[in-house]
């Protein structure tokens, strides 16, 4: 058989109407609103309407990330038809892929192999156009911020305390720090300012988070821009832009469906950084489909360290969630390189590297099971050059910490490569019952939350915190935003804020430079490292290999 790329599997599907998706997802006519045949929105009035109970959640997370590979949205996908094949009724819950990543390195977001969503193509570029509406309600409240001040400035913005930015849904790098306004005083007032890509902005984690059209307004109304020049915040609401911005959101704010390869229903819905923001699918989302399912899979981004611990600390906190069971996704070849191989070298058995890079994966383990408490599996991605001995290794160090490991196929196989992983999956969600915690309480100091987070979660010693950092979570404190929860935007490639320090490093601390608030999305946000809200294309980007022919066929996205 012939090697397919990804985009030419998913273009090889025969996909089924999305009206019989959102019959198979029990979810009746007059909530569907189609886009097309393979796309549409759910009415969100049906959480309200349907009187069916909320299924088991299970939460696929990951090792931390290297340029080996992981696979977590695929394991997701493919674990979801691997629960359909064993007689469940099942729903997937995914974020949105943004464009910087599949015009960056990835080159798309949508699984990968024989467990994918489809259309691909379009859920990669474009797909209902939700970014673009939380980029345009950003981009409107920037532009009625500076309008104000032109216009008399009555609520008195300082323009050099001014902290919300616009954004664009690219990485562009020529955008993170410029000056604007100028051109005389016809032109605005001139000052410094930036863009953040979409994904990272405010609009996005709220968008993420809101419950509801009635919510969204009041988070949007919460979301602070700026300060006066005594210091007093400034916020959407006094700006009076939050029932415009709604109006941009309200159709975004409907949950999408899609379908697995296999058929499977999916709500691929919002998509914030975890590296930067929190890192989940929209609330509104993960409701529908636990309703319309007995088991929802859903993922969260990056390692379990970014990406689990957002999860489980805002939005299981906010929406009052709590996951049955947890799959930790793993490769032979990423563990490798977290015991210091190269690359170019993870093709043959190294049981020594294994050994220097497993910790990292029992890290994960550990603060899943001993701090959050919750019952979880390890799913190894298996390669064609993965040996029985360094298998064994593996599941050997797992079941130490009373884990099962599971080997996965589905990249090759699709759902029946995850039957093994789907019945391990209902085992935990039958007979294992979970004591779930979270890694901090909300009575705490900020700064003692990200202590928490840092010791907990990462394996560090503590926190260095800069004296602006300090002076800013002393304004914050005086505000009365201490009792929120925090999210840390940290490198996604190591427990530190050093992405060159891979494994399960001790000893050391994390450097907090900045720390502002996201009032409408509830959260207090930490600015670790060199963490950036605007990332840049890499040397050779995806994007120069994606195209499309005379008849509207893609090729190069993945």
């Amino acid at each position: 058989m012939p090697y397919m790329t990804d985009i030419e599997i998913a273009q090889a599907c025969e996909m089924r109407p999305i009206a019989d998706i959102a019959a198979k997802a029990h979810i009746d006519e007059k909530y569907v609103e189609q886009y097309g045949r393979w796309k549409a929105k759910i009415d969100p009035a049906l959480l309200k309407e349907t009187d069916r109970p909320d299924g088991k959640l299970v939460l696929v997370t990951a090792i931390t990330p290297t340029p080996a590979g992981e696979g977590k949205t695929t394991t997701t996908i493919g674990l979801a038809d691997g629960l359909s094949r064993i007689g469940k009724d099942v729903t997937v819950a995914l974020r949105e892929p943004s464009l910087g990543p599949v015009f960056g390195i990835k080159g798309g977001a949508a699984g990968g192999g024989y467990a994918q969503v489809v259309p691909m193509e379009d859920i990669n570029l474009h797909f209902t156009g939700d970014f673009h509406a939380i980029g345009a309600a950003n981009n409107l409240l920037a532009a009625m911020l500076d309008n104000h001040i032109q216009q008399g400035n009555q609520l008195g913005i300082d323009p050099r305390k001014i902290t919300w930015k616009r954004c664009v849904d690219m990485n562009d790098r020529q955008l993170r720090f410029i000056v604007d306004g100028l051109g005389g005083k016809v032109n605005g007032t001139p000052r410094e300012d930036g863009f953040d890509i979409t994904v990272a902005s405010e609009i996005m984690a709220v968008f993420c988070l809101a419950s509801s059209i009635t919510d969204l307004k009041a988070r949007l109304s919460r979301i602070i821009v700026g300060y006066t020049y005594d210091d007093k915040p400034v916020t959407a609401g006094d700006l009076k832009a939050v029932g415009a911005m709604t109006a941009l959101l309200k159709d975004a704010l409907k949950p999408n469906l899609v379908q697995t390869l296999e058929g499977t229903p999916a709500f691929v819905h919002g998509g914030p950084f975890a590296n930067i923001a929190h890192g989940c699918n929209s609330v509104m989302a993960t409701r529908l489909a636990l309703k319309m399912g007995d088991y929802t899979v859903t993922e969260a981004g990056f390692g379990a360290d970014l990406g689990a611990e957002k999860f489980l600390d805002i939005k299981c906190r906010m929406a009052g969630l709590t996951p049955d069971a947890v799959v930790i996704v793993a490769t032979v070849r990423a563990l490798k390189m977290h015991g210091g191989l190269d690359k170019k070298q993870l093709n043959t058995e190294d049981l020594a590297a294994l050994e220097k890079g497993i910790p990292n994966l029992l890290r994960h383990v550990s603060n899943i099971k001993n701090v959050y408490r919750l019952p979880c599996v390890v799913a190894v991605n298996r390669f064609p050059t993965d040996t029985d001995a360094e298998i064994d290794f593996i599941i050997r160090k797992c079941q130490a910490l009373g884990v099962n490991t599971v080997l996965s196929t589905v990249w090759a196989e699709g759902g029946k490569g995850g039957e093994a992983l789907a019945r391990e999956v209902v085992r935990l969600c039958e007979e294992e019952k979970g004591d779930f915690a979270f890694s901090y309480d909300l009575d705490c100091t900020i700064e003692e939350k990200i202590r928490a987070v840092v010791t907990r979660i990462y394996g560090g010693e503590g926190v260095a915190i800069t004296p602006a950092a300090k002076k800013q979570i002393d304004q914050l404190t005086a505000l009365g935003f201490d009792r929120l929860p925090v999210c840390i935007a940290k490198t996604q490639y190591s427990f530190t804020d050093d992405p060159t320090r891979p494994g399960a490093p001790e000893g050391f601390t994390v450097t907090v430079r900045s720390v502002k608030v996201s009032a409408g999305a509830g959260f207090v946000v930490v600015l670790t490292g060199d963490i950036m809200t605007m990332p840049g294309l890499p040397k050779a980007p995806a994007a120069e290999r994606i195209d499309v022919d005379e008849n509207g066929r893609i090729s190069g996205l993945f």
